[in-house]
């Protein structure tokens, strides 16, 4: 039986250590980090992201403003704003929250922000500087995971690990995090997807399997080797009666079928989600940390 990987503890174990060192700054009456939120429209999903940070963010003495705007704001107001932020010295970390409306061009707000606050790792300067193997802010999901392997001690450098999935927030970033050269990465790392015709022939040599294709218990044990340490990234929603909400989350992992050959395995709710906004604080802080060092 695979021993759980419990984001639970280990986001709470950040926060606690992120929380000390922001008393400290209090304690020397130093100017505290800062984190802003920008919502568009009413989506509940993000709503429901964007006050777990800001409560995150109170939880452990951070500062954190909230920008919640119309949905027909336009794409020139928007940018206006971000810029406001950028030059404003009381926030260090700038967050625009995902999905956006239509008429709004994505990329062109994550290029707008600030390299040195774009906290959720997603600016083209943050991302080369990933993929190069340069100090920067790293994606806080891929984040997440790098740092429950190296808090529960788990070996990556040589392992073959397979990540399912190519998404620019999760496949890609972790899978350039996990082949520099640098203690906490250097494996030998394959990316696999809906292209292949039997992703299982992949997924089998997997060392450390990431699961991240959003297909609900997709991952069957027939399709891993005794052993294997499962990351589940997948958040899905299925149907289920016996639930009062008439539905339960599960990850991308049939985790009842895997986790009896697993050696360790995430959780789905309770793993790799959590930790994403505890990487988030870290961001955060280290942002705070940069800018002041310039200064």
């Amino acid at each position: 039986m695979a021993v759980l990987i419990d984001g639970k503890k280990i986001s709470q174990e950040i926060k606690e250590e992120l929380k000390e060192k922001i008393n400290q700054l209090k304690s020397k009456g130093e100017p505290l980090p800062g984190l802003v939120t920008i919502l568009v429209g009413d989506n509940p999903a993000s709503q429901f992201y964007v006050n777990s940070k800001s409560k995150a963010c109170t939880e452990i003495g951070m500062l954190s403003k909230i920008e919640r705007l119309p949905n027909n704001i336009s794409e020139n107001e928007l940018l206006g704003l971000i810029q406001k932020y950028n030059n404003d010295i009381n926030y260090h970390g700038i967050l625009v929250q995902l999905p956006l409306p239509s008429h709004i061009d994505e990329s062109k707000v994550i290029e707008t922000i600030d390299p040195k606050k774009d906290v959720d790792g997603f600016h083209p300067i943050n991302v080369g500087n990933l993929v190069i193997g340069k100090e920067t802010y790293y994606p806080c999901t891929p984040y997440g995971i790098i740092e429950l392997l190296q808090r529960y001690k788990i070996l990556t450098t040589g392992k073959h690990v397979v990540v399912v999935g190519r998404s620019n927030i999760v496949g890609k970033p972790i899978a350039n995090m996990l082949l520099q050269k640098r203690d906490g990465a250097n494996a030998i790392v394959t990316i696999c997807h809906s292209a292949a015709k039997d992703l299982s022939v992949y997924t089998k040599n997997a060392d450390i399997l990431i699961a991240a294709i959003g297909r609900a218990n997709f991952i069957k044990s027939n399709m891993v080797k005794e052993g294997v340490v499962v990351i589940d990234v997948g958040i899905n929603r299925i149907d289920d009666s016996k639930s009062e909400k008439g539905y339960r989350i599960v990850g991308d992992v049939d985790f009842a079928d895997v986790e009896k050959i697993a050696s360790y395995i995430t959780p789905v709710p309770g793993g790799v989600g959590l930790m994403t906004i505890a990487m988030l604080l870290k961001n955060t802080y280290q942002a705070y940390i940069n800018i002041n060092s310039r200064e």
